[in-house]
């Protein structure tokens, strides 16, 4: 993993830059995250809102409300519609935080997720790795 990382949507018009390592890597496997993918879970990257900065285009926001309560703000690219990821939110006492699509990355060989999160609702051929973290609904 090279610093600082980069990324963007499927046609460019957005690009970003992270500049440290990731907090954590997961894979999401709620079914709002198995629609918007089109596939069996989203992986992601926590990183701090300090360390991400938008380099290029302006994102097309879009919000809804959560199983949690909290209002999740999406940040898609305008012109292709690829979900790069969703706005900086904090938990009382803690740093903003944003979570980046994994997908969206430019180099991906070394995304491994470390947690699995809403496993209730994943795919029954989905196998998790022995030693990942697994919650059945979102982590507190």
């Amino acid at each position: 993993m090279q610093f600082p990382l980069t990324g963007g949507c499927q046609c460019g018009a957005m690009r970003y830059e992270i500049t440290e390592a990731p907090l954590r890597t997961y894979a999401c496997h709620c079914t709002d995250c198995q629609r918007i993918t089109g596939s069996a879970f989203s992986l992601a990257i926590v990183v701090s809102d300090e360390e991400f900065r938008l380099t290029k285009g302006e994102p097309w926001l879009v919000q809804r409300l959560a199983d949690s309560g909290r209002v999740a703000t999406r940040w898609l690219c305008r012109d292709c519609g690829s979900w790069v990821c969703s706005a900086a939110w904090a938990v009382p006492g803690q740093a903003p935080m944003r979570i980046v699509q994994g997908g969206s990355l430019d180099d991906r060989s070394w995304l491994q997720p470390t947690r699995h999160f809403w496993t209730r609702s994943k795919q029954p051929w989905m196998e998790i790795p022995t030693g990942a973290e697994v919650f059945e609904t979102q982590p507190g």
